[in-house]
């Protein structure tokens, strides 16, 4: 099993002991804050289901049908992800508005508040694993998991500040206030998501600092061609896919224009992993003096 999917496994078991605890707090209160939080944490335990799935068919290799990968899976993946939590912030908001016309005193406030913190930390560490390591293993759903998380931790802090103040200030009002202030917050954690999703959908190009990498790396290992020019990038999952056209000398022989295109790869392979490069030989009189000089 790869880290990415174990990752993606420890999501789903994680997302159920955080929506169990927060459950439980908002059972021990009455307090419609508390159940807003519980809330979005059903949206994480869907959520890290639906990426688990995603990482599983981004493995499979490619075939026929698929001849560049599955590698998209999880980017539509996030796209569903953030939806559900749109859909949890409308939820939320609706109980919210039940809240402000007919607010309740809380129950054994406290004691429910710990629970929920505990599950708030918890939330914590894990989202701050799955970013740094999806990050780190490009995997867009599992960072798409960490940050919608994070989000919820800062929701549930949100929620503990609020919770806490109408104790103490004996307005009952302020807890489907809080709520109110949660959907929002969640609501903008899934507009986020699907943004950043969508740029993968549509092959949007490496960043500027790896492009320029890109570049100086096909100037210096193209030794003995001319030039490279129509150079494309994008990505796509943990694949990134970079084709340009090279140009040689006609002197030049299948073989050694065979040699310099492996040097290349080898090259971008080191510089970006799981790179997926194209080349397309051409003739000198192809030149378009405007592309990458060999150095």
């Amino acid at each position: 099993m790869s880290q990415t999917l174990k990752l993606a496994v420890g999501s789903l078991f994680v997302g159920v002991a955080v929506l169990g605890l927060k459950a439980l707090a908002w059972w021990m209160t009455g307090s419609i804050a508390l159940l807003s939080d519980a809330m979005e944490s059903i949206v994480n335990v869907a959520a890290a289901g639906v990426a688990l799935v995603a990482i599983r068919v981004a493995a499979i290799p490619a075939d026929a049908n698929h001849p560049y990968g599955h590698h998209k899976a999880e980017f539509l993946s996030a796209v569903l992800e953030g939806a559900m939590i749109i859909v949890a912030a409308l939820l939320i908001l609706r109980e919210a508005t039940l809240g402000f016309l007919d607010p309740k005193p809380l129950v054994a406030p406290l004691e429910g508040l710990v629970v929920n913190g505990s599950a708030t930390l918890l939330n914590a560490f894990w989202s701050w694993i799955l970013i740094s390591r999806g990050r780190r293993l490009r995997s867009p759903a599992l960072m798409a998991d960490g940050r919608h998380l994070l989000a919820d931790v800062v929701s549930s802090v949100g929620v503990t500040v609020g919770v806490l103040a109408a104790i103490f200030t004996g307005w009952p009002w302020l807890d489907p206030a809080l709520a109110a202030l949660v959907a929002v917050n969640v609501l903008w954690s899934g507009w986020a998501v699907i943004s950043s999703s969508v740029s993968g959908l549509m092959d949007e190009s490496v960043s500027d600092e790896v492009l320029v990498r890109v570049r100086e790396v096909i100037s210096q290992e193209a030794v003995g061609a001319v030039e490279a020019h129509d150079l494309r990038t994008r990505h796509a999952g943990q694949a990134t896919f970079i084709d340009f056209h090279l140009v040689v000398t006609g002197e030049t022989t299948v073989a050694a224009a065979h040699d310099i295109c492996d040097r290349i790869e080898s090259a971008l392979h080191r510089l970006i992993p799981h790179s997926r490069v194209s080349i397309h030989v051409e003739p000198e009189h192809k030149a378009k003096h405007n592309g990458i000089v060999v150095l």
